[in-house]
């Protein structure tokens, strides 16, 4: 379905994140990944969304000469705690000491997209929150050494280990903290004029 809505178009995905990568080949969509480098820094005031909203918005200024033909999607996520961001961590000490925050709360995982072409831009963003069990110092130490979540927002994947046995409770999208508000995506992509 939605493969037939976008074959006139070139799908441009602006992530180097597998889990990004997998969910557009799951939703059967033809794509190319154009990696751009960008200087990821907003303005302190903001919040929340408004960070995750600037930020996608910021990866989509980096390309300039879309063609008519040209969708291209970008895409950040933050874990939101106490209010500030947690963005992803340098090292293990910085993981771990997400991890140990983390440990025994909720957090929201906020993800925005923006969808450009040369005609408009869409943005649309998803919040769901997550509850963490107490973590032990053990446990936050055998993730890291283990996984090495140094790619992640948060110094974690919902779906590895830490996952599995440390997360109480979602409320809201469980892709949306993989990295991905799917469901959200498809609906807006599957809308488009």
């Amino acid at each position: 379905m939605l493969k037939e809505k976008l074959k006139d178009y070139n799908i441009i995905l602006a992530s180097g994140s597998p889990r990004r990568q997998q969910f557009f080949k799951d939703l059967d969509i033809d794509f190319t990944i154009i990696l751009k480098s960008v200087d990821e820094v907003y303005p302190k005031e903001l919040k929340e969304t408004e960070i995750t909203d600037y930020l996608a918005d910021l990866k989509s200024k980096a390309f300039t000469n879309l063609s008519d033909k040209d969708i291209l999607i970008t895409s950040d996520t933050i874990v939101w705690l106490n209010n500030k961001a947690l963005g992803k961590p340098k090292n293990d000490k910085e993981a771990f000491n997400m991890l140990s925050a983390l440990s025994g709360k909720t957090h929201k995982v906020i993800t925005s997209i923006s969808i450009k072409t040369n005609l408009f831009q869409k943005m649309i963003n998803d919040v769901t929150k997550v509850s963490f069990k107490q973590l032990s110092d053990e446990e936050i130490e055998y993730y890291i050494k283990k996984y090495k979540p140094f790619d992640k927002a948060g110094a974690y994947g919902i779906q590895e280990w830490i996952g599995f046995i440390g997360i109480d409770k979602i409320e809201g999208s469980y892709f949306n903290v993989v990295g991905l508000p799917v469901h959200k995506l498809y609906k807006t992509l599957m809308n488009l004029s």
